[in-house]
């Protein structure tokens, strides 16, 4: 009677260098593994990106009531760092259309008119880290469900509300011509006055006409 040969002992393999880091930096992840042969479709997409984020991160950086280049450090500065500490390869972060006015709402009350626009840049940057602390807190105690308790008649509402907000605001700013007024009715009442007085500016209208039809 022979006896079976016995199994191999499976072998011990140490883990690869940074792991503990790489649930925290998931940059370690993809890139050890990237091939040069993406760089070009990458650096196509970048420009692609860039011509349309720019601008578009300065134009919501006006909505919230703030200088615009603040508009373009954010859409480079949250980009390069969900770049190493976020999980999706393909996601592209950016100011957001709806937190413009949020933040013109939460910010201008504190700045008096005609204000230093560096103090509306440091009360921004304070609402952003105050924000982002909330958020954590609010992953680490488990509150995702909170979102389901949001009807849908609610978020379209909301999302209704919002875009008249952004359209009304940005309508004068189309037209070549400034109001004063407190509110959204009141901004309606005066952008449609200022449109009936004939104070609209043609090549200001027709530039955006065109830029915004191509």
């Amino acid at each position: 009677m022979t006896a079976a040969p016995a199994s191999p002992e499976p072998s011990l393999q140490e883990p690869p260098p940074h792991a503990g880091l790489q649930r925290w930096l998931p940059i370690l992840t993809w890139l050890p593994t990237y091939e040069r042969r993406w760089i070009k479709d990458d650096l196509l997409a970048g420009l692609g990106l860039t011509a349309l984020l720019v601008p578009q991160g300065m134009a919501y950086a006006q909505l919230a009531g703030l200088p615009p280049i603040t508009g373009l450090y954010t859409s480079i500065m949250c980009l390069v760092a969900y770049a190493v500490f976020g999980p999706s390869r393909v996601l592209v972060l950016g100011p957001d259309s709806s937190l413009g006015p949020m933040i013109a709402a939460s910010i201008l009350p504190l700045v008096a008119a005609n204000g230093d626009p560096m103090r509306a840049v440091v009360l921004a940057s304070a609402q952003s880290v105050l924000v982002g602390i909330f958020m954590i807190a609010a992953g680490a105690a488990k509150l995702g469900f909170v979102a389901d308790l949001l009807s849908k008649p609610t978020m379209v509402g909301y999302m209704n509300g919002l875009a008249l907000t952004i359209l009304v605001g940005q309508v004068r700013k189309l037209c070549g011509f400034s109001i004063s007024a407190d509110g959204l009715i009141g901004e309606i009442v005066a952008t449609v006055g200022k449109i009936l007085a004939g104070a609209t500016n043609l090549w200001a209208l027709g530039i955006g006409v065109v830029a915004w039809s191509s």
